[in-house]
Parts: structure tokens; sequence; C-alpha cells
């Protein structure tokens, strides 16, 4: 710690001290042109400023503000590869301002930065629209990772609302409806059919959906998927004389891209 600070002045100081030496570091390696653009948001001014210059150090073009009503100005008025973008912010919120683009059909890839560690939080986040979430404080090789992992795959739509022909999912509201009608789901069943609109006209294996809707240590019978699934159909498709969920023999399913 810092001779005379406070113990949480002395962690911010080794904070924003590592942070000016990795830079420095990748400055001093890295002779890269600018070929990316970015857009970063966040009113911690030294944090934003010493993100900058990494991610320049790294061969990135990079735009910085600290407002949200700045940032979201910024991302209407030119094109980027990519927003970084605080959460909590005065005035207006990364929430808002990512709501606000994809309202707009803007798909640029979006990173939340934030000190709020609560799953809920994160939840939140990616139900707005981003595309990744990364908590402060965090490690700077780890930032960088996700940016170039976030600008190698691009802008691709992510609406708030999924939809199949007439029928919808709503991951805010968690509420689910076939043309006007309202459907009822459990939390599983309205998990596993969330992983399937996400992946529609694609065909997924039970394997997937288990790692996705459960976990990778799921230890029980393989065969629950199937046991939702029909859970599923019986709600969203034979009420409605519809077949969105197909098998896919020995391979598993697909959610049909005009909802059946």
């Amino acid at each position: 710690m810092v001779a005379g600070s406070t113990p949480a002045e002395g962690t911010m100081l080794e904070y924003e001290s590592s942070l000016f030496w990795f830079f420095s570091v990748a400055s001093a390696i890295s002779r890269h042109t600018y070929l990316m653009r970015v857009l970063l948001v966040d009113d911690e001014v030294r944090l934003a400023e010493g993100i900058r210059r990494g991610l320049e150090a790294e061969g990135m073009a990079v735009d910085m503000v600290h407002t949200g009503v700045d940032g979201l100005w910024m991302a209407q008025e030119n094109e980027y590869d990519l927003i970084v973008l605080d959460v909590m912010m005065p005035g207006m919120s990364g929430y808002r301002v990512c709501q606000s683009l994809r309202a707009e059909g803007d798909w640029t890839p979006i990173l939340f930065l934030t000190a709020k560690d609560g799953e809920w939080d994160e939840v939140e986040g990616l139900d707005t629209g981003a595309d990744d979430w990364l908590t402060k404080p965090f490690s700077y090789p780890v930032l960088v990772a996700r940016v170039r992992a976030l600008v190698r795959r691009g802008a691709r739509e992510r609406p708030a609302v999924l939809e199949a022909g007439d029928l919808r999912l709503d991951p805010a509201s968690r509420r689910v409806h076939r043309g006007e009608t309202p459907i009822t789901l459990t939390s599983r069943e309205f998990a596993v059919l969330d992983f399937l609109m996400r992946r529609r006209g694609e065909t997924v294996s039970k394997r997937q959906v288990l790692s996705n809707v459960w976990n990778d240590d799921f230890e029980g019978d393989p065969n629950i998927v199937e046991v939702y699934v029909g859970h599923l159909r019986s709600k969203i498709d034979r009420p409605f004389g519809r077949q969105a969920i197909e098998t896919v023999r020995g391979a598993g399913y697909r959610l049909a891209s005009d909802g059946g």
C-alpha cells in the first residue's frame, strides 16, 4: 500500500499501477496499425484513460466519452467494431444505452464493465442485448482477450424479443406467446425453449441442451431433455396444430425458423 493512503485508496492505487504497467508493456511490444474502432464509455476517467491506452497499444482506434448520453450519440453517429460500456453512469445508464441501440437495430458487439457483481445484474445486462459482462476490478489481459473475441465474432442480430414465426419469447419479462395467445411455461421449460429459439434453424444435440440449460456436471438421465421437449410440444405446438420443434434422428432437435 502507498504510504499515507487508506486501505481502499491503497488498493485502488495498486490496481491502477498494475493497469499502467500492463499497458506500458503492451505498448512497447505492439507494432500494429489501427484496424479496429472501439467506443469506450466510462465515467471513471482515470480507469477509462488506462483502458484506452491499452487498447490502442493493441492496435485499436479508441473514441472515449464519459457519459451515457455522449456514448449513445457517438454510437449513433459513427460505426464501431465494438462498444465497451460502463453500467453505472449518471444521467443514462449503460443498460439504457444498450437498450436504445438495440431498439434502433444497432447490433455492434457490446461489452459491459461494471462494479456490480450480482448474478441478476449480469442476467439483466445480457437480456438487455449485451454480448459479454466483465466485473471490476478485472484482469486486463482477460479484458483484451474478450475484446478480441467479440470483434472476431462481429455484429450479429440479437433481438431483445426472440421470434420464430408467430412464436415469441421475451427473456426479460419471461413471457411466451403463440400469436396473441400467452403460454405458461415452467422455468426449466422456458430455459429449454430460450436455448432452442436462440439457435432456431440449427440442429442442437441433447448434450448441448443439457450443458446450457442444466450444467456441464449434470449426472442425471440425459433423456430428461426428451421429457422437456415433450412438455414444450404439448404447450407451443399441439394446441395450435404446429410442429415447431423437430426431432433430427441421431443428432438432436431443431426449432423451425418459421415457428412451424
